[in-house]
Order: C-alpha cells, then sequence, then structure tokens
C-alpha cells in the first residue's frame, strides 16, 4: 500500500511506499578516502583563513576556531538595500555575514566521531554566534548548516558547520510562523509530547525528543526538540546542551554506519516571532526528480516508523 500523509502544521505531502523500499545495507554508502592536498581548517594552518573571530581552547591548542568564509555567499561591505525596477524585478547587494566553525583540530574525524563533550562544546559555538549575529544591524535571521559528504554539498573534508547572518527570513521558516496562527498554543509542544510515545520516536529524555518525521522528504529523516518552549538554542542550559550533544551522538552515529551524506540545520524563532526552535537532519540518500521538483512532494522509500528502529536499535 502506498501511503500519503501531510506535514504536522504545513500544506507539504510525502508519499510513502515501503513497498519499494531498500534493506538498510542497500542503503550503504562506499566510503570514500579522500585527501585535502593542504587542509585549510587544521592546526598549523591558521593563516591560511581569513582573520580568526573566535575559539574553544588556548590559540596553539584550540578545540573549536571561527573565522569568516573565505568564498561567502553574503557580504557585510555590501549595502543592505534593494530596489524594483518594475513590478517584477526585485534585487539588491547581498548583505550579511558568512562564517564557518572548524568543528575539531583532528583532521581525521567527523562531527559523529566526537564525544558527547565535544559536541557539546560546537553546540556552544553555535550559541555564541547566534547571540552575536543576531544582534547586527540589518540581520534578520542567522542560519546554522552543516554539509556532511560530497552528494550533501560539502567540498572540505575537514568536518566543519557554516553560519549565513542574511536580511531574509527563509521562505520555509516563514511558513511555519504562519502555519502557528492556525493553532490556540504551540503545536510543536503536543507533536512533541504524542511523538514521544509513537513509533516514530528516536530518543528521549528530560531535556529532548528526537523522532522520525510523520511525513518526511528525506529518508531517515530525524527532528530534534527541546521539551521546554525555547525558541532559540541560546536559551539552553548547561545541561540541556548535554543532552542535545547526546542525542546528535546517538543519530550522526548511526548515519555513520551508512556512511551516509547528509545536512542539518537550525530553525529558530527569528525577533518578535514565537517559533519552538528545533533541528532537522537530512540525510542525502534518494535524489529529488521531476515529480518532486514538480510537485515538492517527497517519495520515501524507508517509513518514518522503519527509520526510528534503525535509530533505536
Amino acid at each position: 500500500m502506498i501511503e500519503i500523509r501531510k506535514d504536522y502544521i504545513l500544506d507539504r505531502w510525502s508519499y510513502i511506499n515501503a513497498d519499494r523500499g531498500k534493506r538498510i545495507k542497500q542503503f550503504k554508502k562506499v566510503a570514500v578516502d579522500k585527501k585535502d592536498s593542504v587542509c585549510f581548517f587544521c592546526p598549523g594552518n591558521e593563516n591560511l583563513t581569513p582573520p580568526e573571530i573566535g575559539r574553544i581552547g588556548d590559540p596553539k591548542n584550540w578545540q573549536v576556531r571561527w573565522f569568516p568564509n573565505k568564498f561567502p555567499v553574503v557580504d557585510e561591505k555590501s549595502k543592505n538595500k534593494t530596489s524594483t525596477s518594475d513590478k517584477y524585478q526585485t534585487s539588491g547587494e547581498a548583505f550579511g555575514y558568512h562564517e564557518v566553525i572548524a568543528e575539531t583540530p583532528d583532521h581525521k574525524k567527523q562531527l559523529a566521531d566526537l564525544n558527547e563533550n565535544e559536541i557539546k562544546n560546537v553546540l556552544l559555538a553555535y550559541s555564541f554566534r547566534m547571540k552575536d549575529l543576531q544582534k547586527r544591524k540589518g540581520i534578520k535571521y542567522v542560519q546554522i548548516f552543516k554539509n556532511s559528504g560530497g552528494e550533501a554539498g560539502t567540498s572540505i573534508i575537514h568536518t566543519h558547520t557554516q553560519i549565513v547572518a542574511t536580511t531574509i527570513i527563509p521562505r520555509l521558516v516563514q511558513e511555519k510562523i504562519e502555519a502557528l496562527k492556525k493553532f490556540e498554543k504551540c503545536p510543536y509542544c503536543d507533536i512533541i509530547k504524542k511523538e514521544e510515545k509513537s513509533k516514530r520516536q528516536i530518543y528521549s529524555d528530560d531535556n529532548f525528543v528526537a523522532f522520525a518525521p510523520f511525513a518526511p522528504r528525506f529518508n531517515f529523516e530525524a527532528w530534534i526538540f527541546p521539551k521546554k518552549h525555547h525558541r532559540n538554542i541560546t536559551e539552553l542550559n548547561d545541561t540541556e546542551l548535554e543532552s542535545l550533544a547526546r542525542v546528535f551522538k546517538k543519530i550522526l552515529s548511526k548515519l555513520g554506519e551508512m556512511n551516509a551524506p547528509y545536512n542539518f540545520y537550525l530553525h529558530y524563532s527569528p525577533r518578535g516571532k514565537d517559533l519552538h526552535f528545533h533541528f532537522e537532519i537530512t540525510p542525502r540518500l534518494n535524489k529529488w526528480a521531476g515529480f518532486e521538483l514538480a510537485t515538492e512532494s517527497y517519495v520515501i522509500i524507508t517509513s518514518p516508523e522503519d527509520a526510528a528502529e534503525f535509530y533505536k536499535n
């Protein structure tokens, strides 16, 4: 049976066709041993990146380090101004800040290989940069995201996260905020309570819940929510950051078993709004083809229930 499912709050649909599905081992990617000729992010090569913004650890013994992206998609020297030449064409200079967070000095490790305390330091760096960048004049949204693997868009092997602070709130975030207006209270607070007890639950402790979403866009997609109605990662205390590091370790380690390329990103509440912040982890094991591009509906061949079972085992 092919099942059609709607997203919890968005007008977005997925087709769940588990009969077409592969066994877990068939999803497994072949590990490719790639080498950078010179790694800009390794210790000793700090002079090869733009000037450092900050770090956790000593200058010669850093644990996490962040600096401007050498090839940014936005530019802090640009003017924050757009104009419309006619009714249809609006353009301007791409103002903003684009940064890189080197997650570890160890070139051979990926984020999943780090221990929970090391992952917590990476999450602390996210919080540090969020607090700084969202206060900058003209910035409306700070997008934190990670590309892991060639199929997920990474070009540098050394594990890292990127941050782009822009003058534009992403459409998907705006759609979520608009959808919230249909509910008297936060729907995600209710959703995570239900999913914590469902077959789609991946992980739960006193502070966080992770689950495979009911209507995913990607095979093995996973979402991570704080149980408290936090609007941003900057609101987490030390214990909550430890919990978040623990769930990231669990999920990314399982994806590592498949050598799966993946992206993840943070969605949080823009200034003046009230969106329950969360991370979405999107493995890149299926390619969107004409149907997905034409309809913005998604064909999934591993049910969320089976995906959750994989993560839990």
